[in-house]
């Protein structure tokens, strides 16, 4: 016995000395190797307080995968470039490709209805020893193939209940697929209109410093001529420099709007592009919907409360193949064996070659498990109520968000005409101010207040453009659905 462990033992260190070289087993067999043997302890940083420190090169991280560059000769639409981003952003890619693994499980699942055959050759190779008399005999060669076969025949609906649950993951999983689809087109429509509307606020700030400037002028006239003070023409000086601060920074959250705009369609950060702007109100009249209307809808339409359901079906699914685990279960098996027979020294044949044959049927008895039947059936069924609560859960979300996009909406529908009306006002303000400014009536503080008032209620229109497709296109995310109403607007190249 000492021999034979001997002998194994020597098999097994000449096949490990086959894959490590002298100096690792010196570091392997130093003092206390036992501690830690394969010295995984030195692949990690020494300390809590110590930066890790690779000891080899680091895997390089490619460019994502993406289509082809948005053109750049033409100004881009909203519907252009939500193109662009379900071809190119990962997480669409992601999402489909999930769909994929989850229809190859219910394949796998499937595969589940047909036999298993398995193939083999066996060379075998011993010498036995006589336990009585302890002589050793030849060498006994023996070899030749084999073919097996495994076929389920009754398993109380265990395997059924498996392809149920593997069939309820792809449904979830290709519904999860059209609400990743459903939250990038918004997020395109939300970053396409953050930018197109800081792109209408640089413009009213351009126009702001003009306005400051065309004051400024006026008042260094008035103080030439004696009529103004030089403290009005410092006060407008400092407008002119805070005006030319918003502007500065304005530009910079342009910059940072394109960079996210192009990141969600799934283009370098750095990508040259225009994009289209709009030259009319939303016709806001559109929005007819009730609330009732958008919440019934949002309960049939929305892909990932749908999935939430195919979920708990997978869950529940589970659960009756778990209880149905312990049960007796009938296979079909069958066997076919040849063997060829040699011993060294000895003339042959030896053993005539043989061909075994079997075919029977077995029956699987569950006696005990170690409690893991009961267990697995218990974490089954509180999986299925857990899928249950995260679909509850969901669906109130899901209400709420519908709740609050729609009010939303009603309110900035209102807004839209009241910042039309404000604009009107204080633009008139504004020319009237200046007018008399320049006519030698008024101070330099009221010509500024208008000119204030008129820029703030410039960024105010543009603001409630902004709110209204954003929240349109919310609501349109909440409901799960496409457009739910139709806006007429003119794109300016």
């Amino acid at each position: 016995m000492a021999a034979c462990a001997g002998a194994v033992f020597g098999v097994v260190l000449a096949a490990s000395a086959a894959k490590a070289d002298a100096q690792s087993w010196a570091e392997m067999l130093k003092p206390g190797w036992w501690k830690d043997p394969f010295n995984v302890e030195e692949r990690v940083s020494p300390a809590p307080n110590q930066e890790w420190k690779p000891a080899v090169a680091l895997p390089a991280v490619p460019d994502p995968v993406s289509g082809a560059a948005l053109r750049a000769d033409e100004p881009l639409s909203v519907a252009e470039l939500t193109e662009y981003a379900l071809l190119n952003n990962p997480r669409t890619r992601s999402a489909w490709l999930n769909a994929r693994a989850a229809a190859a499980a219910v394949g796998v699942a499937q595969g589940d209805d047909f036999p298993t055959i398995t193939g083999s050759y066996i060379a075998q190779r011993s010498r036995p020893v006589s336990g009585t008399t302890g002589v050793i005999a030849n060498w006994l060669n023996r070899w030749g193939p084999q073919i097996s076969l495994t076929y389920s025949l009754f398993d109380f609906g265990v395997g059924e209940a498996r392809l149920e649950a593997a069939e309820s993951r792809l449904l979830a999983a290709n519904l999860a697929q059209n609400r990743v689809l459903q939250e990038v087109m918004f997020q395109v429509e939300q970053a396409y209109y953050q930018l197109i509307g800081i792109e209408a606020l640089v413009r009213v700030n351009e126009q702001a410093v003009k306005n400051l400037e065309t004051a400024l002028d006026a008042a260094r006239r008035k103080r030439d001529s004696g009529v103004a003070t030089v403290a009005d023409v410092f006060r407008s000086e400092t407008q002119v420099a805070q005006s030319r601060l918003t502007l500065t920074r304005s530009r910079g959250e342009f910059e940072k709007a394109r960079g996210q705009l192009a990141s969600v369609v799934g283009m370098s950060v750095n990508s040259s592009y225009r994009v289209q702007t709009l030259a009319a109100p939303p016709q806001t009249q559109a929005a007819v919907k009730g609330i009732s209307n958008y919440l019934e809808t949002a309960k049939v339409s929305r892909p990932d409360l749908v999935a939430a359901q195919a979920q708990v079906n997978a869950a529940r699914a589970n659960a009756t193949a778990a209880s149905r685990v312990g049960l007796p279960s009938i296979d079909f098996t069958a066997n076919m064996q040849h063997n060829e027979w040699y011993q060294t020294g000895m003339p042959p044949p030896l053993r005539p070659n043989n061909q075994t044959y079997f075919a029977g049927i077995n029956i699987r008895i569950p006696i005990f498990s170690g409690f893991r039947d009961t267990y697995q059936k218990r974490q089954a069924e509180m999986q299925a109520q857990q899928a249950e609560a995260t679909r509850d859960a969901l669906f109130r979300q899901s209400q709420l968000e519908v709740w609050q996009a729609y009010y939303d909406l009603q309110t900035v529908n209102g807004s839209i005409a009241s910042t039309e009306a404000l604009v009107k006002s204080a633009e008139q303000t504004a020319q009237a101010v200046l007018a008399r400014y320049q006519g030698g009536f008024g101070t330099i503080l009221d010509l500024i207040t208008a000119q204030q008032d008129e820029t703030s209620a410039r960024t105010q229109r543009i603001q409630s453009y902004l709110d209204w497709y954003t929240v349109l296109a919310r609501l349109n995310l909440a409901v799960g659905a496409g457009n739910l109403m139709t806006t007429k607007t003119e794109n300016k190249q």
